[in-house]
């Protein structure tokens, strides 16, 4: 969903530790001053994709809209660096608006956590041997026995991240769905991984977690050992992301299924 952004006037600036992303921050510090991100009516980003990523994640409950600037190496869930008409960009952005995945984890010792994903959430094999994971869809088993190196869920902002790393679908940013995708899966062979609608919950049991251990990772939030997980689309957070117009995350999605 787009929609067009308000006016901006107080700006809190992150920027992530490299020269280039320093430099920028320093130059738009003194031209726009730096609001407390409490306070600030928009967080702007200065990096990455990884900068971005860590931004979303420490303010995902504020409810504040988040504008990236690329001062990193990769940037594409940003906009183009520039000092000048900071005010006026903001004003003229839309929003994108997007949901994390919650993952739920019980390992081997009886402990549950719960973290947030914005990208995706991945089940990997801990030692040489490959993981042995039964699938399940909102209770119904689905794939009884998965043998690979793990298998990942991922949102559509993430579709073109790691999974489309290993051969997952691309999805439309404002698509309701999730892409379940397999990790260098040996057993089914021929299995491709499945698009599920982003109501469902995905629930995926190791099956000999003391002979094959697996660790389940959201984003970069590592739980080791576990036995089963569960993950689902958190609808009850929104993350409200700035894009300019012509350059917005729907339309570079789009670009990537074409190879650009």
């Amino acid at each position: 969903m787009s929609q067009k952004a308000p006016s901006f006037q107080h700006i809190a600036f992150v920027a992530s530790q490299t020269l280039e992303a320093r430099e920028a921050f320093g130059q738009l510090e003194a031209r726009y001053g730096n609001a407390d991100p409490a306070q600030a009516d928009v967080i702007v980003a200065l990096g990455g994709d990884g900068l971005m990523l860590q931004t979303l994640h420490k303010f995902m409950t504020s409810g504040k809209p988040i504008y990236g600037m690329h001062r990193g190496t990769v940037g594409f869930l940003m906009n183009d660096f520039s000092v000048d008409g900071l005010r006026e960009r903001l004003s003229a952005a839309h929003i994108t608006v997007m949901h994390p995945l919650l993952m739920r984890t019980l390992d081997v010792q009886g402990r549950i956590q719960e973290h947030r994903a914005i990208n995706e959430v991945s089940l990997f094999r801990q030692t040489a041997q490959a993981a042995h994971l039964r699938i399940m869809i909102d209770g119904q088993e689905r794939l009884e026995n998965l043998i690979a190196d793990g298998v990942l869920v991922a949102t559509p902002a993430g579709s073109t991240a790691y999974n489309l790393s290993v051969q997952g679908p691309i999805i439309p940013i404002n698509a309701p769905l999730l892409a379940l995708t397999a990790i260098s899966p040996f057993r089914p062979r021929r299995w491709r991984g499945a698009l599920l609608p982003d109501k469902a919950k995905v629930t995926i049991v190791v099956k000999d977690p003391d002979k094959r251990p697996v660790a389940a990772v959201a984003d970069s939030d590592e739980v080791r050992s576990v036995r089963s997980v569960d993950v689902s689309m958190d609808h009850g957070i929104s993350l409200n992301m700035l894009y300019d117009p012509g350059h917005n995350l729907d339309e570079r999605i789009v670009r990537e299924q074409f190879g650009f």
